[in-house]
């Protein structure tokens, strides 16, 4: 599976677990570098809390973008295992719900 294979793969959803915590480290971030110089944190540097939390939303949702490829590539790699192994991986004997628990015999 190459690099252009990840162009192949659904894009990740543009709300995603990294991108809203790096937007929100980014954020805070520039809150942080307002309240290290003596400056109002939230009203002052708007320009660069905004940059600052574009900046993470980005990054993060290029880290989901090549999570996604790189368990996609594993997933590749180890379902072609499987198909070339078959007799490593037998198929399992169905049981019904009633032989997996043990029988029910209430106290009273």
């Amino acid at each position: 599976m190459g690099r252009d294979d990840a162009k192949g793969l659904p894009p990740p959803a543009i709300v995603n677990g990294n991108s809203l915590w790096l937007a929100g480290c980014g954020w805070f971030t520039a809150l942080l570098h307002n309240a290290v110089n003596f400056r109002p944190p939230l009203k002052s540097g708007v320009h660069r809390q905004v940059l600052m939390t574009t900046l993470g939303w980005f990054v993060g949702y290029h880290m989901t973008k090549h999570a996604n490829y790189v368990y996609a590539k594993h997933d590749r790699e180890m379902y072609e295992y499987i198909r070339l192994h078959p007799e490593d991986f037998p198929p399992k004997e169905k049981k019904t719900f009633a032989e997996i628990v043990e029988p029910f015999h209430p106290v009273r």
